[in-house]
């Protein structure tokens, strides 16, 4: 019996690896299958309040039957109704979103003619200061250019056509996703209650709730934090896109503090290129502010970020830091979010299963320690 036993933090060990597997094999692999009908329980769960109200307020009576409209119809009804309102946001946004790249590509050969009259000038200089006859230089430049563009052209056409196919198959899957989530929505809000009954009755009923805890608290922290650096981001961006002199200096902050908020873009899909171009063109003043700009919205992404999820989750700055990248190195762009989430998760498993009390009660001990030591002195 000896052989097979463990000293408390050989036990520990054993229970921290074993948990830390469970979430990421369960990350990994159960999480992608699931995730439709997470999302539309967590639509669902936001749903429910207003959901709930209108079904007692819509309640009728004919004679001595009360009728009333099911709450997954009411939820139905809402969903439709913010879905509406995000197509008309979109809609009229990506219309003049439209308008300023129709701008952007009317201003392209302007950007190109600038370029290719600083590479001539660049390559006299060349010229002149290697003492080559004039002209090489250049020539060789354009015929690189030239071959370059061919070459892309070539490699994208059949790059392009079967991009096309994935294209479809990418709408026919989102459409489908779509209709999942509408479905999924509707009936976890008509279903909500013997859901919750079945979670609580359930053997696993600790291990859904502090999965479920730990979803709401991350959730709730990443959604205000974003809300938060959106903020800051647009602000930011409108004062620097001013200070620049750029006219439409509203439009394009929001523009890109939204961008920032995608989770594949950022700031720098867009002010880098912008910086790169002003200083081609020569105008030194305006792209230094607004590659300055991108330095700043960076790193108060990824301050804040940290900071503010960290706050709000009970984690440190360092540690919030370290798991977003973990994370991201493990599960991609939704690494994010999990990495924190698994963190946490990791913490509290372990916490149950090796017996360690919780915070609270190490508070209560703490405090009947206190009033023992208390009473032997007296």
């Amino acid at each position: 019996m000896r052989l097979f036993s463990l000293t408390a933090k050989q036990r520990r060990a054993l229970v921290t690896v074993a948990v830390t597997a469970g979430v990421y094999l369960s990350f990994k692999f159960l999480l992608p299958l699931f995730m439709p009908f997470v999302v539309a329980y967590l639509i669902a769960v936001i749903l429910r309040p207003s959901a709930a109200f209108l079904e007692r307020k819509l309640r009728l009576r004919f004679g001595k039957k009360n009728v009333c409209i099911p709450i997954g119809v009411i939820g139905a009804v809402q969903l439709i109704l913010v879905t509406v309102i995000l197509a008309i946001l979109l809609f009229y946004g990506g219309r003049r979103l439209f308008m300023e790249i129709n701008q952007l590509l009317s201003s392209i050969p302007v950007w190109f003619d600038s370029l290719d009259e600083w590479l001539t000038q660049f390559c006299h200089t060349a010229e002149s200061f290697c003492h080559l006859e004039e002209g090489v230089l250049s020539g060789w430049m354009r015929r690189m250019l030239t071959s370059a563009v061919s070459a892309l052209q070539d490699a994208a056409m059949p790059r392009l056509v079967v991009n096309s196919v994935s294209v479809f198959s990418f709408f026919v899957e989102a459409v489908v996703l779509m209709v999942i989530l509408y479905v999924g929505t509707i009936l976890s809000l008509q279903e909500m209650d013997e859901l919750r009954h079945r979670r609580h009755s359930s053997v696993f009923h600790r291990e859904f709730f502090l999965l479920g805890r730990r979803l709401a608290i991350t959730g709730s922290a990443w959604l205000r934090t974003q809300t938060v650096i959106l903020f800051m981001t647009s602000c930011v961006c409108i004062l620097g896109l001013l200070a620049a002199g750029i006219p439409y200096y509203i439009v394009g902050g929001i523009g890109i503090g939204l961008l920032d908020a995608l989770p594949i873009f950022g700031t720098g899909t867009v002010l880098i290129p912008w910086a790169i171009i002003l200083l081609f063109q020569k105008k030194w003043i305006q792209g230094i502010i607004i590659l300055g700009l991108y330095i700043v919205c960076y790193f108060l992404r990824e301050f804040a970020e940290a900071k503010l999820m960290g706050k709000k989750m009970g984690l440190s700055p360092l540690e919030t830091l370290v798991s977003m990248y973990i994370g991201l190195k493990l599960f991609g762009i939704l690494g994010f979010i999990l990495g924190p989430v698994g963190l946490l998760m990791i913490e509290d498993l372990v916490r149950e299963y090796d017996g360690e009390p919780s915070e609270k009660e190490r508070g209560k001990q703490r405090g009947r320690d206190f009033c023992r030591t208390g009473m032997k002195r007296k």
